[in-house]
């Protein structure tokens, strides 16, 4: 396992005498040990169309949608801390794959996240500019231990993507995976997978999630400038 570089956030300690799901927590990570993904269409027409009138990649700009929904629920910003406490980070930032046209594998890149798109965008794009043609499965160092992992699968609109770790493990955080958008009925189409460990997140969460990258999607013209 990769070093953890320097944190860029704080981490609390859940309250167990207040945390409305710490049984919900213990029942699924000790004696389920429950994982589950759900996968959704995302409309991303306004953000398309934002997009293609400012002139940005659309893959920086709807990571940013992402990571503006996980940043906003706690329940995808949970971690253990060095005593194996659960708790949640106040922010998390993304790790994702940039993929080599020329062998076709693909490389772990993450950036800071910043709630300003326009740092934020300017900070992937930067990053894909210098470590886009590093070989290897980590082609950045320094990930902090607060991240989020999403990558795209952008050759294929898929209707069902699921994954799962081999062993156990104490990963609370998301993974995230979107395909290929589609035009269907007038309307853009992004399938997006999001998998989760049952003790963090319930279907209630996951739901509200993607609803939110929905909204803030939609919304594209308030933030993309």
């Amino acid at each position: 396992m990769d070093e953890p570089g320097e944190i860029r956030g704080c981490f609390e300690v859940a309250d167990t005498a207040s945390w409305e799901r710490r049984e919900h927590f213990e029942y699924f990570y000790r004696t389920i040990k429950c994982k589950y993904t759900l996968n959704a269409e995302v409309d991303v027409t306004a953000l398309l169309a934002r997009c293609r009138a400012r002139e940005r990649r659309f893959f920086p700009s709807f990571l940013y949608v992402v990571m503006r929904a996980v940043n906003g629920n706690r329940e995808f910003r949970m971690d253990f801390d060095a005593e194996g406490k659960p708790g949640f980070w106040d922010c998390v930032h993304p790790s994702y794959t940039v993929f080599h046209e020329d062998d076709k594998t693909f490389s772990d890149v993450w950036s800071v996240y910043d709630e300003d798109f326009e740092v934020f965008y300017a900070s992937v794009v930067r990053d894909m500019e210098v470590y886009g043609e590093v070989k290897g499965v980590k082609a950045k160092p320094g990930r902090p231990g607060n991240f989020c992992p999403v990558s795209a699968l952008p050759w294929l609109h898929f209707t069902g993507f699921s994954q799962d770790t081999y062993s156990e493990s104490a990963m609370l955080f998301p993974l995230i995976r979107f395909g290929a958008y589609e035009e269907k009925e007038g309307r853009v189409k992004l399938p997006v997978a999001v998998f989760v460990n049952h003790a963090a997140a319930d279907g209630y969460h996951v739901c509200k999630l993607f609803r939110e990258m929905e909204e803030f999607a939609a919304a594209a013209e308030e933030w993309m400038l």
